[in-house]
């Protein structure tokens, strides 16, 4: 029993060590995983670091020029806006604030999705009837004209409404996610091992059962992020958010207003959705990538040569 007990305490270190590497090697092995990492990266360095892609002649994106409508050329690669600012330089400082809106109001409906979802299945009873009918509610209102009212009316043009906008109209499905989630693991043998220990309902949500639910929170974390930064740009589109800001969004709104494409400057209507796009690629390809990785079932079966037996 001595020697059995000495040699799974040494291995133990060894297969905690294989088991990080294995996921280190499946997310470097998947593609998709891949290209969405490489993504998000160069955004992050754009958001981060945009004097860095942004040559000193093409100037501040804020300063209004004398060549208002100018077309692309080796100044101005995207051509400039009706009041004479460059577009790439635009394009690339706008990724600061678009990137911003999408993490926080992903972070923020991801949070308030597993607190609501998780303590209402946890908890049972009433609060679980309670909390189910308060996401339900959610559920069913029209997203997109509520976002429109609430924008409206709760301070048009302010960034941090937008934010609390997006958070409050995009937690409730993955609210449902997760109740469906932990209520799967409500009755497993750890939790009550827990329970009979005498744990605080705390402790167990946030030490045994989260943990468990790494995953899904992440894959929850991407798929509102993917529609934080949609939405938002949609209501810069329309107007709703402040003209004045440097967003993909804003981009949109102005070239609208001011005729690009009348004007033949296709690059300033396109370069801020091709923008908003890859980004929304970015996130739905890690969303898809980390289900492949965490369910062995979801991931591709690779065909191996079979070498015939004459070579």
């Amino acid at each position: 029993m001595t020697a059995i007990t000495a040699g799974t305490t040494t291995a133990a270190p060894t297969v905690t060590r294989r088991g990080r590497g294995g996921l280190a090697r499946a997310i470097l092995r998947n593609r998709k995983a891949m290209v969405g990492a490489c993504l998000f990266l160069l955004f992050c360095l754009l958001a981060a670091f945009p004097r860095l892609f942004v040559p000193w002649q093409h100037g501040d994106p804020r300063d209004v020029g004398t060549l208002p409508l100018q077309h692309p050329s080796s100044k101005y690669w995207f051509g400039t806006t009706g009041l004479g600012q460059n577009v790439y330089a635009e394009l690339v400082y706008s990724t600061r604030e678009s990137l911003l809106i999408a993490l926080l109001a992903g972070l923020g409906a991801t949070i308030l999705s597993v607190i609501i979802g998780v303590s209402a299945a946890y908890l049972g009873g009433r609060a679980d009837d309670l909390l189910s009918m308060f996401t339900d509610v959610f559920l069913v209102l029209p997203t997109f004209p509520l976002i429109i009212v609430l924008a409206t009316y709760a301070g048009k043009g302010n960034l941090t409404v937008v934010i609390v906008v997006l958070i409050v109209t995009g937690w409730s499905y993955g609210a449902r996610q997760m109740r469906a989630q932990a209520l799967s693991l409500r009755n497993r043998e750890f939790l009550e091992s827990a329970r009979v220990r005498g744990e605080r309902s705390s402790y167990i949500i946030v030490v045994e059962i989260l943990p468990t639910m790494t995953s899904l929170i992440l894959a929850n974390f991407l798929g509102a992020a993917l529609y934080s930064v949609l939405t938002a740009a949609g209501l810069q589109f329309l107007g709703l958010g402040d003209p004045n800001s440097l967003s993909w969004g804003t981009m949109l709104y102005w070239a609208q207003n001011q005729g690009a494409l009348v004007n033949g400057l296709p690059a300033w209507a396109l370069s801020p959705g091709l923008a908003v796009a890859l980004l929304g690629v970015s996130f739905a390809l890690l969303n898809y990538a980390f289900d492949e990785i965490s369910n062995p079932a979801l991931r591709p079966v690779r065909r191996r040569r079979v070498k015939s037996a004459n070579s």
